[in-house]
């Protein structure tokens, strides 16, 4: 009996101990769960944003002023808006971006990307910013020639080349699978741009590019045309890190902040409004806004040319070469006034009011000045003052960027007919990508330079000339 009941308070107790147990462990819940820290949590964290961003005209470059482009400029809003700093990885392509995105250290990629869908299945995208459409850009020959394309049917036998996995080849590979003759070629060693000027010089005849970035384009290739559009109007976005939902939330926010504000307006209509771009005028124009413009600014050439020791013909010449002599002229980068002043410059320069005529003077012949200084001392004679406008036009940077380039090449960097060889190759990728500073149109200072020192000529040459000028070589 007393051995049964010694097994029995056993048994109970044994009993007792596992239903408690099991009562406590399904009872049991923890008071908090330990949650890991969002990406948008480590970006403010660690107070940076990394960005790979594609080098280009419509999205990042380095200009006059230092870095800028439509996508740059909002990514750089929206970093100050969350407070850090912003971390720019540079690529080259679209299929480098892509590339990149999938590192996890990358918390945006920018690269004018649209939204296809098969690019969806593959990343994560961030809101919309911006609209486009695809569009087929020809060789503006053809409409002479008789074969420029109207419809898609129009492209076979065409030559055509578009970016590695790019929306556009897409767009060829659906148009081939709806039976159209394309003969098409993808490429990951030109961008959009310089496939663009490909066409421009009839190496290739058509290629796609998106809206904006043909708007940006048309200006510096004007043997490119439109021929027709080739898809509805796309959504372009960013690229985010995967697991980003907080980061993605906090971006709708802050666009739709940034729309209401009218910010985003402002920054289209900095980059895409052509409403005021300029034409090029004949020789017969220049003559007569000599006898009209330039009576009305000369004094001011003269004061200011022999303030900061440059010739006045070369002073008034760039002043035409940038404004025409319009005093409120505006382009659409938003530099204004006779010399074509940016907001930051202005400010270095002293220049409260970029529209008063003698202050633009002064402030871009001030501003010259200083790149005068700052050109290499083995630069000599009139070649410092020509290597001078050119920085005045693209930035010294890319200057400097084209003196490596130069003696990479066997070339006198110091030399500006050398210098104005290597300088246009600055737009191709396979040079741009070693420099420091990166993508530029690099054709562009050298017609810079080329047109002031035509009208330098033509100012030397009439019967209104400047009165300055008797000892010019002496003012370089």
């Amino acid at each position: 009996m007393d051995k049964y009941f010694k097994s029995s308070i056993v048994l109970f107790f044994a009993i007792s101990f596992f239903v408690f147990g099991w009562l406590s462990h399904t009872a049991y819940k923890p008071i908090h769960r330990i949650k890991a820290p969002s990406v948008l949590d480590l970006i403010k964290e660690r107070n940076i944003l990394n960005v790979a961003l594609l080098n280009s005209p419509s999205t990042y470059y380095i200009g006059p002023d230092g870095a800028k482009g439509f996508e740059y400029d909002l990514l750089d809003a929206y970093s100050k808006a969350l407070g850090v700093d912003l971390n720019i990885t540079v690529v080259n392509t679209t299929k480098e971006a892509l590339e990149l995105s999938k590192n996890p250290n990358i918390h945006i990629t920018s690269a004018s990307l649209a939204k296809t869908k098969i690019k969806e299945k593959n990343f994560n995208f961030g809101p919309s910013y911006f609209e486009a459409q695809q569009q087929v850009i020809c060789y503006r020959g053809m409409l002479w020639q008789g074969h420029f394309p109207k419809s898609v049917e129009d492209l076979a036998g065409l030559k055509i080349v578009v970016g590695e996995d790019t929306s556009y080849s897409e767009t060829i590979e659906s148009l081939r699978e709806d039976g159209f003759d394309i003969n098409a070629t993808y490429t990951s060693e030109y961008s959009t741009e310089e496939l663009l000027a490909k066409v421009a010089t009839n190496e290739i005849d058509c290629t796609i590019a998106d809206s904006n970035i043909y708007a940006l384009n048309q200006r510096y290739f004007p043997k490119i045309a439109l021929a027709f559009s080739v898809s509805n109007r796309e959504q372009l976005a960013w690229i985010l890190a995967p697991d980003s939902k907080e980061l993605k939330d906090d971006m709708y926010s802050w666009l739709n902040g940034f729309n209401q504000s009218g910010e985003m307006a402002r920054l289209k209509d900095h980059y895409y409004s052509f409403a005021l771009f300029f034409d090029y005028y004949n020789t017969k124009t220049f003559y007569d806004r000599i006898k009209t413009r330039l009576p009305k600014y000369k004094e001011f050439f003269q004061e200011y040319g022999e303030k900061y020791n440059i010739p006045c013909s070369v002073l008034a010449a760039q002043s035409y070469q940038e404004s025409h002599w319009n005093p409120k002229a505006k382009s659409y980068t938003g530099v204004r006034g006779l010399m074509m002043l940016t907001q930051p410059t202005a400010k270095i320069v002293g220049v409260k009011n970029r529209l008063d005529p003698e202050q633009s003077i002064e402030g871009g012949a001030k501003h010259l000045s200083e790149l005068l200084k700052r050109v290499p001392k083995e630069v000599e004679g009139e070649d410092r003052l020509k290597f001078a406008l050119a920085a005045y036009n693209v930035g010294l940077g890319h200057i400097l960027d084209a003196q490596i380039l130069a003696e990479i090449m066997g070339l006198n960097k110091n030399v500006w007919n050398d210098l104005k060889k290597v300088l246009p190759l600055l737009a191709q990728k396979k040079y741009y990508k070693t420099l420091k500073h990166g993508y530029a149109r690099g054709s562009e200072p050298v017609k810079y330079v080329d047109s002031i020192y035509d009208y330098k000529d033509i100012l030397q040459k009439s019967s209104y000339e400047l009165p300055l000028d008797k000892d010019e070589k002496d003012k370089i």
